[in-house]
């Protein structure tokens, strides 16, 4: 009888170590920025509310800030107008016109050892010390890419007849970007 009664002690015991090590080594997440590899297509606004209702080509920027805008007007020879809003591009000798956004996401975390430290500080009288522990928050940049026809339909839906043309010349685009680290190369490639 008394190894009946033991075995619900360890288990008690197990289950609070368990506990313990989930809540020493725990934060919960309060926001995920998004995992890309490579790229994604998907919904603008869905991915950054602000953005316009159109499917997006979208992957991590890991370049400095306006990078891809002094691509962007390097490649294309914009000389600073319209840079980041219906640039006309040719596919298949056929006009389009890209659009881009830069937008960061972050992950957002509440850290519970901090709080709890600093509610055992507060228990014996004394100020919080960790405070600015109590989240911690680290995001990434994203460009999300759009292209219309002259007609302004969203040329990255799954159903515009170009869409795998249009696609295509997207990742190579995306592909000189991150090749390209002197811009006026990219004016000349395009020549």
């Amino acid at each position: 009888m008394m190894q009946i009664v033991r075995q619900p002690d360890k288990l008690i015991k197990k289950i609070s170590i368990c506990f313990l090590i989930l809540f020493a080594h725990s934060c919960i997440p309060l926001k995920i920025a998004p995992n890309i590899e490579g790229e994604k297509i998907g919904n603008a606004k869905k991915f950054k509310k602000d953005l316009p209702n159109f499917n997006g080509f979208i992957f991590e920027d890991t370049k400095n800030a306006n990078e891809f805008y002094n691509f962007i007007n390097a490649k294309y020879n914009l000389k600073h107008t319209f840079v980041d809003s219906n640039v006309p591009i040719s596919i298949n000798n056929k006009r389009y016109y890209l659009s881009f956004f830069e937008r960061e996401r972050t992950t957002k975390t509440l850290n519970l050892i901090p709080i709890a430290i600093d509610v055992a500080v507060e228990s014996k009288g004394n100020d919080p010390l960790l405070e600015n522990l109590y989240t911690s928050r680290n995001g990434s940049w994203y460009l999300i890419l759009t292209v219309t026809d002259p007609e302004i339909r969203d040329c990255l839906n799954p159903n515009y007849p170009e869409h795998i043309e249009i696609v295509n010349y997207l990742k190579k685009l995306k592909n000189e970007y991150f090749s390209t680290n002197n811009y006026i190369e990219a004016y000349l490639k395009m020549k």
